[in-house]
């Protein structure tokens, strides 16, 4: 079991909030959860634990339900089908915590709706104290609202737990594109770019929501292609990989507090 009382390097991220999609958990097949993929997230979680960096993950659904698509394929009212979508995140977060463990990570589940039989309610103080033990929060529900994705909800807890980052994992494709790279050979990858380009030209890095969340709150965002072994590391000891936004409006990152040390919870 990795030790809480490991310290990461100073050059790298001290704690970061990965994104997981719903379509990179279902692999090559594009819906269900592939067991390759699950493990893959989980070695490279544990080999960044194993640096001592605080590792918490946002997963999506859309591998189970997306609620837009439901509503509009079945008629179900939209509220219903994006409640839908917030449930299959949990299914996620159940497979990747089990996952985990198996890699002898010790994981926390935090809903943002209550279902106390199968995990525990999100509650930040407690979500931080799970961190500064060394165990890695999954975060499912989104942000237990309709309406909000996945993305808005990785941004917020990023915020909420004081994150130096949001890695945003993606399926096959390493970093931000003018075009999609999957039907353009011409496609250019942009190295950096700042939140206010990305909102202008309608780049598909999150919604807008979740951007301009980031945008107000100096929260860097990582894109990267998850598929590759080791780039979750690369990633948080800053390495040149994928697309890095940042800049822009934002503000400096403030150190973090200690909100977390008195916090009830094991």
């Amino acid at each position: 079991m990795t030790s809480p009382g490991a310290a990461a390097s100073p050059d790298g991220y001290r704690r970061i909030l990965l994104k997981l999609s719903g379509e990179a958990l279902a692999g090559v097949a594009g819906a269900g959860v592939d067991p390759e993929v699950l493990y893959l997230v989980a070695r490279e979680v544990r080999s960044v634990r194993d640096a001592g960096v605080d590792v918490a993950i946002v997963v999506g659904g859309g591998n189970i339900v997306r609620g837009v698509q439901m509503a509009e394929k079945t008629g179900v009212a939209r509220v219903t089908a994006d409640y839908m979508g917030l449930l299959a995140t949990v299914i996620n977060a159940l497979a990747l915590q089990d996952a985990m463990e198996r890699e002898g990570l010790e994981t926390r589940v935090q809903t943002a709706v209550e279902m106390r039989q199968v995990a525990e309610p999100y509650i930040r103080r407690r979500a931080i104290r799970h961190l500064e033990k060394g165990r890695v929060v999954i975060f499912a529900g989104g942000t237990g609202s309709p309406y909000f994705t996945t993305d808005t909800a990785a941004a917020l807890r990023a915020i909420e737990i004081e994150a130096d980052a949001i890695l945003m994992a993606k399926k096959g494709v390493d970093g931000v594109y003018d075009k999609d790279p999957r039907d353009s050979q011409d496609a250019t990858r942009f190295r950096t770019l700042d939140y206010m380009e990305v909102l202008n030209r309608g780049l598909k890095v999150m919604d807008a929501t979740a951007t301009s969340l980031c945008m107000d709150n100096g929260m860097p965002i990582i894109v990267f292609d998850i598929t590759r072994p080791g780039n979750v590391k690369r990633a948080v000891f800053k390495e040149e990989i994928g697309t890095l936004v940042a800049g822009g409006a934002g503000h400096e990152r403030r150190p973090r507090g200690r909100e977390g040390a008195h916090a009830e919870g094991d």
